[in-house]
């Protein structure tokens, strides 16, 4: 299967993920997958799943030993734009998160509109920093479906 097919798969795994996310009035539901080189799910999370402030990749990224060898040749699928800041002072942006894993690729529906965050720039630092982003935007309405009750 192609890579384009394959990132597709897996982003639609996780917008099935972000489905899962209990509503909320003041946050996005995202879904996020990581998976491996050998092409399979090494773990996943979902906003809000297991207290009212996680973020989907900080979720999936708990789960995991910060030193997991796998980390480094992993691609992180997330259906928003990793948080470049964050409302909730007392936690790490996401791309702070992954930056620190090793994970060197992420794939994205749809980038953070100005909703509760002016001016993210989640894949800008990214890509600052070696990471390869793929965007997309062919899955963007599918992505942001869970979040219409919000103001896009």
């Amino acid at each position: 299967m192609d890579e384009h097919r394959l990132h597709r798969q897996w982003m639609r795994h996780a917008i099935g993920l972000a489905r899962l996310c209990p509503i909320s009035p003041t946050a996005f539901s995202v879904g996020a997958v990581i998976v491996g080189a050998d092409g399979v799910e090494i773990t996943h999370g979902w906003s809000r799943e297991t207290d009212e402030k996680v973020h989907a990749e900080e979720s999936a990224l708990n789960k995991l030993d910060p030193d997991d060898p796998r980390l480094p040749h992993a691609t992180l699928y997330s259906t928003l734009e990793p948080c470049s800041q964050r409302a909730s002072v007392d936690r790490a942006p996401c791309t702070d998160r992954i930056l620190r894993s090793g994970i060197r690729q992420v794939v994205i529906a749809w980038r953070e509109p100005g909703t509760f965050v002016e001016n993210c720039v989640g894949v800008e630092k990214l890509r600052e920093r070696g990471i390869e982003v793929v965007e997309l935007p062919d899955l963007a309405d599918e992505a942001m479906s869970m979040n219409r009750h919000l103001k896009l």
